[in-house]
């Protein structure tokens, strides 16, 4: 899912980001890795619950904090806080505006 390059030996290595999700200090979606997601109360039964070993885990060891993913529409359980919203830790794409310095103005000429 990704693959890293390095630039002395230009040798590649491939790492598997989901299994990435699980580390760190905050809580991430374990499908997109979106730090967006929600703290649930009670599972929905309309959503998916995402299934797997990791997350078997997470819910015993985070003694059962249920998330949700706003963008998957994914259940997950983890161990960690919530992100606060001052970071932009978002994966998804962040198209940068570029800011052209006002110009100079000169007054007039004498």
């Amino acid at each position: 899912m990704a693959i890293y390059e390095c630039r002395q030996c230009e040798r590649e290595e491939f790492a598997p980001r989901r299994y990435r999700y699980h580390l760190g200090e905050h809580c991430r979606c374990p499908i997109c890795g979106s730090y967006r997601v929600v703290k649930l109360k009670s599972p929905d039964r309309i959503d998916r619950m995402h299934t797997g070993f990791l997350n078997l885990l997470e819910r015993f060891a985070g003694k059962g904090k249920l998330f949700h993913c706003r963008w998957c529409r994914l259940q997950f359980y983890d161990r960690r806080p919530l992100a606060d919203g001052t970071k932009s830790a978002d994966p998804l794409p962040v198209h940068a505006t570029t800011q052209t310095p006002p110009p100079n103005v000169a007054g007039p000429a004498a």
